[in-house]
């Protein structure tokens, strides 16, 4: 049953069960104009359509020609992708996006078989992936953003895990909300006598490749176990399809925990718990939390680089950087002019606008790495 919410127009983002289509067109009008359509939720995932013709533009893509991107992939960042298309369309109208929230799994497969201008993935791609790319493969971070651990107790507020907590409860250890070894990390809590209903991505997901990677670093039985990757055998629980599945079966369900990017838990006032790093310190999610992560990850040539367990007493314990993947060679030159000039945007004034949904802007030496790189796009 779906949650009984009057929901905002950013709000339906994060709440569409059957996934998300971002789509940003522009239209001929010479009055400017914004609108915003949201179809209810199918078997195959919704789209959000943004239509804006700008009062005036800057210096033209591909001379003002209509050049129309399509991508797919990550759900983790689709809501800021959705913010970032639609600014970007206000300013180049003639450049319409469209973006397929279906899962990084999905979207890496759909870049590989070049049935998409680009993809994204949360855990880039391995490089037997890259290498079966015939166009060539550059993969960009452009954003980055924690996971947290989010429940639905309606009486608890604020909770605490260690790291053999939560990974015992996913490994179908830790059964029940009032186990003593909760109990013990959350002293004056009154834990309710409920089971953990824990909730899991059933797709193919970057954000769970993230996460099965941290439990992998911080727990031998994990590792030895399910493993990692964007897909696993979870050993109990629940899955539902995108981040914004887990969101709203979390919402509708008593008793639940789960791993959801840190945007949708705050825009949907979903509580998460505070949890030990690498350092013994217990750490609440939030944007100067993560960037002290990132400061401890360190980006080769590549672009990619990850962190299951940073370093630092102030750092947030699960945060990655999520990229776009991008063909080195288009055989369209109007969608290469695109594509780079999309970039360009999203890595500079598009940046400006990630805190705002909850995501960590680039730090500015990341910035400086990707600049040439989007230079050699043909």
């Amino acid at each position: 049953m779906r949650p009984s919410l009057k929901l905002s127009r950013r709000k339906a983002i994060y709440l569409s069960l059957g996934g998300l289509s971002f789509a940003v067109a522009s239209c001929t009008s010479s009055t400017p104009t914004a609108t915003t359509e949201t179809k209810p939720a199918t078997s195959s995932p919704t789209s959000t359509t943004a239509a804006n013709t700008p009062a005036s533009t800057s210096a033209q893509i591909a001379g003002g020609k209509p050049v129309s991107l399509s991508g797919a992939g990550a759900t983790f960042p689709a809501p800021l992708y959705q913010r970032w298309f639609s600014e970007f369309n206000k300013k180049n109208s003639n450049v319409q996006i469209s973006y397929q929230s279906v899962g990084s799994g999905a979207g890496v497969k759909q870049f590989i078989a070049g049935t998409v201008d680009f993809g994204a993935s949360d855990t880039a791609m391995k490089e037997e992936e890259i290498a079966k790319v015939t166009k060539g493969a550059l993969l960009l971070p452009v954003a980055a953003g924690s996971i947290v651990l989010a429940y639905n107790l309606p009486d608890v507020k604020e909770l605490k895990f260690s790291r053999e907590v939560y990974a015992n409860i996913f490994l179908g250890k830790i059964t029940k909300w009032n186990d003593p070894a909760i109990a013990k990390i959350n002293e004056g809590v009154k834990l309710p006598d409920l089971p953990i209903s824990v909730v899991y991505r059933s797709d193919g997901s970057g954000t769970t490749g993230v996460f099965t990677k941290h439990l992998s670093a911080v727990s031998a039985d994990w590792k030895g176990g399910p493993g990692e990757g964007k897909s696993v055998q979870w050993p109990t629980g629940t899955g539902a399809k995108g981040n914004e599945g887990v969101t709203a079966q979390v919402q509708q369900t008593v008793g639940s925990f789960a791993y959801i990017e840190y945007g949708y838990a705050v825009q949907n006032k979903i509580s998460f718990a505070t949890i030990e790093n690498k350092a013994g310190k217990y750490i609440k999610a939030d944007p100067e939390s993560a960037s002290k992560s990132l400061a401890a990850i360190e980006l080769p040539a590549s672009f990619i680089a990850f962190g299951p367990d940073p370093s630092g007493d102030a750092s947030y314990p699960i945060v990655s950087y999520t990229w776009l993947l991008l063909y080195k060679k288009y055989d369209d030159p109007a969608k290469a002019e695109a594509i780079k000039a999309m970039l360009e945007w999203v890595i500079t004034d598009g940046q400006k606008l990630s805190g705002e949904l909850g995501y960590v802007p680039l730090p500015t030496e990341v910035v400086t790495k990707i600049k040439p790189a989007i230079a050699t796009i043909a």
